[in-house]
């Protein structure tokens, strides 16, 4: 990948962020009174919310959201590491709301596309012109056999940040020192790619500190991830042998069962035992999405890139990571940046305009130490071909990747842009 500096970057991703966008000047003007739903108050809800009601303040916006509060799964790898705790990581709708945006505390059941309503456990049917879904992940449980809900409480999956990462963590603590702590990765795609790598250098960085004669393996469903090189030259520079990567080459295609009463990782090659294991286990989109006929045999749901409308029901744009896309990687930022140009093509589309093209922009940080983070970040934009539109990366120099080898202060600099990062993302969603 072309490397390229941050400074360029973020001028190239403020440039393209105004094709995103209706102009602030023209919408205020707006004098319209569609009525917008929002399914999802995650990271990707909330933004596309804020920013409809921003662009056009006429358009009535409603988000339905079953928990009261949302604690983001980005950084949540942070609290193994003992750098942050959930409540920092957990936030409200009181800002939300103080924009004038209606939220309904309630379970999105189904959305009817037909009748333009979205139902509720509650028993209620809230009608819309446009609905914005922000489903999220779920599990294909037994997707890896022996791996359910019901195992879920026992081995962690910890993929949804809240009482699971607690569960984690806590095992982490009761294990005894000399112990094994293995993480299994999925296969592609899923949420955060770079994941289980943090994760397991954060858990490192824990076990060097308070049980340092234990050990970390990944055994992993692919035979190469996302900044391996980084990922894997920092564990050996900060963690020694400390932690052992598993590609499925190595163990007949990766691992193929759990056993939940002992800890087994069972592979067609191999067994592996663990003192604490966590799963990660193959996803799809949220279902919400399934149950309302939005998704195809992927298991995502597929889209118009132009607007995010579903290809399968009118008047309903998906969003963030239950997208069906070979580019975008399910992350925090494509989720937000997902939600702009949805909210863009909506406000559009109420007031009769035709929608204008966006670009899509994703940074992904990764810790090894508290003191050391790498990044990459991309641009993406529609093309056109015979086949259809499709998500590719921006030409040129559109990737930016931190430096291979970068000097002790580079890697600092870059952890605290982490910190940052992570400010910037959940202001402009609930702050």
């Amino acid at each position: 990948m072309a490397t390229i500096n941050r400074r360029r970057f973020i001028q190239m991703a403020a440039l393209g962020g105004l094709t995103a966008a209706v102009p602030f000047s023209k919408a205020w003007g707006s004098q319209s009174r569609g009525r917008v739903v929002v399914v999802g108050g995650g990271t990707g809800g909330a933004t596309a919310a804020r920013y409809v009601k921003a662009i056009d303040p006429a358009i009535d916006v409603t988000i339905i959201e079953m928990e009261p509060k949302h604690t983001t799964c980005y950084m949540s790898n942070w609290t193994l590491a003992e750098m942050r705790d959930l409540d920092s990581l957990t936030h409200t709708f009181d800002n939300t709301r103080a924009r004038g945006i209606n939220v309904i505390i309630d379970k999105a059941t189904r959305i009817d596309a037909e009748k333009q309503t979205v139902h509720t456990a509650g028993g209620q049917a809230i009608e819309y012109d446009r609905v914005i879904v922000a489903p999220g992940i779920d599990f294909v449980w037994n997707g890896l056999e022996g791996y359910d809900e019901a195992a879920a409480e026992v081995i962690p999956h910890a993929w949804k940040a809240g009482p699971q990462t607690l569960l984690l963590q806590q095992q982490l603590a009761a294990m005894d020192d000399g112990g094994v702590v293995v993480i299994t990765a999925p296969p592609n795609p899923f949420r955060c790619p770079p994941g289980p790598y943090e994760r397991a250098a954060l858990i490192a960085h824990y076990l060097q500190r308070h049980k340092p004669k234990s050990k970390v393996m990944i055994l992993d469903a692919k035979d190469a991830f996302s900044k391996q090189g980084l990922f894997t030259a920092g564990w050996t520079r900060h963690y020694g042998d400390m932690i052992e990567w598993v590609g499925a080459f190595d163990t007949g295609g990766g691992p193929e069962r759990v056993s939940v009463d002992d800890r087994t990782v069972h592979m067609a090659f191999d067994s592996v035992q663990a003192d604490v294991l966590n799963v990660v286990p193959p996803q799809k989109a949220g279902q919400i999405a399934i149950d309302s006929g939005l998704t195809d045999a992927s298991g995502w749901c597929p889209v118009d890139f132009h607007t995010l409308e579903s290809t399968i029901a009118k008047n309903v744009h998906v969003i963030g990571d239950a997208i069906v896309s070979s580019a975008l990687p399910k992350s925090g930022y494509i989720a937000a940046s997902t939600a702009k140009v949805a909210a863009a093509a909506v406000v559009d589309l109420i007031n009769g305009r035709e929608p204008r093209e966006g670009s899509f922009f994703n940074t992904c940080y990764s810790l090894l130490t508290p003191n050391h983070s790498i990044s990459v970040s991309g641009v993406y934009r529609v093309a056109h071909d015979d086949a259809g539109a499709q998500i590719v990366q921006g030409v040129g120099d559109s990737v930016a990747v931190s430096r291979a080898g970068a000097e002790d202060w580079e890697q600092f600099r870059e952890a605290r842009y982490a910190g940052t990062w992570y400010n910037n993302l959940v202001a402009q969603a609930f702050g």
